[in-house]
């Protein structure tokens, strides 16, 4: 089975564009309260036009990393819940996050039936463990296997790390071994380090050239940073930022509003690269907090991002 954005994604000649969102925190449990929520964000969205939403599933990271989080960790409600719910309350479609590590593969194909079957979910990422520190009863690679060898037809993506490239080195390797493995697009963490995500796809373009194979759309993900709190909690995420960007921030008479300069320029220099590479774009803006600010700026951040892509997209089409 085809979904609606796997059609998409299969037009190179056209972007993509989504809103990441977290599910609500557990404590509320009233349904017609999370209706409400639910609303609020997508009269939000009823500005802009959007392809998809993305639900993240948010797990506790403290084993990736020594220092305290920034934002206290708190449960949330079932990402497929609110997958559903978001998908009835918007008629459009959702990509649900999946963590994997923690759930054994009998769980984990209950999992599988329980989103095709009671949420009709169709779209879904799947993550791995934060760390190689932590406890994993499923690894990533096994959760892949078994759900190739389950009866359901998921539209699959992975998640794309460019810091683990200027680390490592192989995160273009990464991309092809999950390619094989079942998915068919990628969405980045946070952009805020271009010349990362440049090197990370453009190896990733050259692989794909040296086997004979087309690049899966990459889906670039932006959020704008109006704070010293929220810089910090991108780093704390594994987010990086120069330090030139972040005083470039910090010193702003408008903090948001430089980060969203800083992020246009950094789709910009993707773009450059990516589109002559045969890389198809895609767009995921999010807001990192609650903070009504910041969620505002990322209205007018998704809207800046997209009108770029298109543009750019235009102009390669008449080329």
């Amino acid at each position: 089975m085809t979904t609606e954005l796997a059609r998409k994604f299969q037009d190179p000649n056209r972007g993509v564009y989504f809103i990441g969102t977290t599910p609500p925190k557990n404590t509320i449990n009233d349904d017609e309260q999370l209706n409400q929520i639910g609303q609020k964000l997508l009269d939000r969205l009823g500005q802009i036009e959007v392809d998809g939403l993305i639900v993240y599933d948010i797990q506790d990271e403290s084993s990736r990393i020594s220092k305290p989080r920034p934002f206290p960790y708190m449960e949330t409600h079932n990402p497929l819940d609110w997958s559903k719910r978001l998908q009835t309350l918007a008629i459009k479609p959702v990509i649900t996050y999946k963590s994997v590590s923690s759930r054994s593969t009998e769980e984990f194909n209950q999992w599988l039936d329980s989103a095709w079957d009671e949420y009709g979910i169709r779209d879904i990422v799947l993550v791995g463990a934060p760390s190689s520190d932590g406890q994993i009863v499923l690894p990533l690679a096994k959760a892949y296997e078994t759900l190739a060898n389950s009866q359901h037809d998921f539209n699959l993506g992975g998640v794309t790390i460019a810091e683990r490239h200027a680390a490592k080195g192989n995160e273009h390797t990464r991309l092809i071994n999950k390619t094989v493995a079942g998915c068919d697009f990628f969405v980045s963490q946070a952009v805020y380090n271009p010349q990362a995500t440049v090197d990370m796809l453009s190896q990733y373009a050259r692989t794909c050239r040296d086997n004979g194979e087309e690049p899966k759309r990459v889906i670039l993900t932006f959020t704008p940073c109006g704070s010293v709190k929220t810089l910090e909690f991108m780093e704390w995420l594994g987010i990086s930022v120069p330090d030139a960007t972040k005083h470039r921030i910090l010193d702003a008479e408008l903090p948001l509003d430089e980060s969203i300069k800083i992020c246009r320029s950094a789709l910009e220099q993707i773009i450059e690269v990516a589109l002559p590479l045969g890389i198809p774009l895609g767009l995921n803006i999010e807001s990192l907090t609650n903070r009504k600010e910041e969620i505002d700026a990322s209205i007018n951040l998704y809207k800046l991002l997209k009108a770029t892509l298109d543009l750019k997209l235009a102009e390669q089409n008449l080329a």
